[in-house]
């Protein structure tokens, strides 16, 4: 048993205390690449579309921090030598991209934000090549592009023969583009016009941009002449089982202490070989990032076979995976290592076979599944009005009783719902257009027989019951 909470303490001390990323600093062992996302690293992925929690913020910072990146280019060698600036993020830095509120301050003046993310640009190429351009403020060098294209031409030719003769790339990237504006219309305006200027930025060999988008601002903003020839630059950012246990691994083998020492043992004892030790700190073979065998007996050396007494109940290594997936059946990492976190945390107090107690695991699951619903309600507080009214209702559930909740607290319909940020989509189609809404953000799961599910990712979070499921948060 205090092998069982040595093994705990190390857990709970290794895995991340943060439970989302807003482009801040990750530690070199949290740096884990699935064999899914090296397809987006490379210099040729220029759209990059996934949900929240999956890796775009970590993605951007990555590429952006010089020694994160020595680690990436030894699985994308392309990116060596390469000038790596960020064009738009939730951080702060008001020298190479203008925040929010200067945002809404240039579209006020009627700029067009092509122009905008042009001048952020030029500012970024003009300093490579050492051609200075005005920049104290940034209408003055958004004025300067606007009247001077031949400039900017040769600014841009300038640079990508210099990055050529250097042997050499540079990479631009957006991220966190939900931000710039509380309309929809004017956050859609801002996100087309940067995909028009990151095709016109193919014409150069040696210049790139990447852009991490939600589904919904892709599906809404590649609607103009050409988008088409940007859509095998797409790439989609999914977290498959395997991806999600080598990343909790990857984490576990660089635990300190006694309990690192043990959980490195458990993990030789399982796959034959010691996890490699390289520029201070540990990696798992390439290998065990995909084999689900190994992954599966290494967990079940934490949490057992079985989720209860037999296997009746589920395995764990599956169930916990399966019951943190949206209704798209897609898991984030964030989700699931918080709910691993939280398991061991439990698992402190009960006695059991293994170190993580499978009642631990369930505790787990409503942790992730609170934290989600936080999350996913602070982009779109319109989702915590209508799902708060469902709490206490079972599902599945017959959406004529969805609806008629809904109807006697905003008998106006969805346009009388009172939010400070974006309104829902589709609300001028009525409840129908607010159903599927729900169910393209994975939360509603329409069944054959037109009943209305909920996956306990969000069920669990928002209070709605489930026979035989995970109980509720209350």
């Amino acid at each position: 048993m205090n092998e069982f909470k040595v093994i705990l303490d190390a857990m709970i001390e290794t895995l991340p205390q943060e439970t989302s990323n807003s482009g801040n600093p990750i530690e070199l062992k949290e740096l884990y690449i699935p064999p899914a996302h090296k397809k987006a690293l490379r210099l040729y992925s220029n759209l990059i579309v996934g949900d929240r929690g999956v890796g775009k913020s970590t993605w951007t910072a990555a590429l952006a921090d010089p020694q994160k990146r020595k680690v990436i280019e030894n699985n994308i060698p392309e990116l060596e030598n390469s000038s790596v600036t960020i064009g738009f993020s939730k951080a702060p830095n008001p020298e190479k991209h203008p925040d929010k509120d200067t945002i809404n301050n240039i579209l006020k003046e009627k700029i067009n934000p092509h122009d905008m993310w042009k001048a952020v640009v030029m500012r970024w190429l003009s300093k490579e090549i050492r051609k200075p351009i005005p920049r104290s403020k940034w209408q003055e060098s958004i004025l300067w592009v606007k009247n001077n294209p031949e400039d900017c031409s040769k600014i841009l030719s300038k640079a990508n023969n210099s990055f050529k003769e250097k042997n050499s790339n540079g990479l631009i990237l957006f991220d966190a583009l939900d931000v710039t504006s509380d309309e929809w219309e004017k956050m859609d305006s801002i996100v087309r016009e940067l995909l028009r200027l990151v095709l016109e930025l193919k014409a150069y060999s040696n210049i790139h941009a990447k852009v991490f988008l939600r589904e919904d601002q892709y599906s809404r903003t590649t609607n103009f002449p050409d988008a088409s020839k940007l859509s095998p630059t797409k790439t989609e950012l999914t977290w498959k089982r395997y991806d999600l246990h080598g990343l909790l691994w990857q984490q576990l083998i660089n635990a300190k202490g006694e309990g690192g020492d043990t959980l490195r043992n458990y993990y030789e004892e399982v796959t034959g070989v010691a996890p490699e030790y390289k520029e201070n700190y540990w990696i798992i073979a390439d290998d065990i990032k995909t084999d689900e065998e190994k992954q599966k007996k290494l967990f079940e050396k934490l949490a057992g076979p079985w989720m209860g007494k037999d296997k009746k109940r589920g395995v764990p290594y599956i169930w916990t995976v399966g019951h943190l997936a949206d209704g798209n059946d897609h898991t984030s990492p964030r989700s699931f290592l918080l709910a691993i976190k939280t398991a061991a945390e439990d698992s402190l107090n009960k006695t059991g076979n293994y170190p993580l107690h499978y009642e631990s695991i369930k505790k787990g699951v409503q942790s992730a599944s609170k934290n989600r619903v936080a999350e996913i309600t602070e982009d779109y507080p319109w989702i915590n009005a209508l799902c708060n009214l469902l709490k206490g209702m079972n599902v599945p559930i017959s959406f004529v009783d969805i609806e008629e909740k809904w109807k006697k607290e905003y008998p106006g319909g969805p346009i009388k719902i009172k939010t400070e940020k974006l309104p829902p989509q589709n609300s001028e189609r009525g409840w129908l257009g607010i159903k599927k809404e729900l169910g393209r953000l994975g939360i509603f799961e329409e069944m054959r027989d037109e009943r209305i599910n909920m996956p306990d990712l969000f069920r669990v979070g928002f209070g709605l019951g489930r026979k035989g499921g995970v109980t509720p948060v209350i």
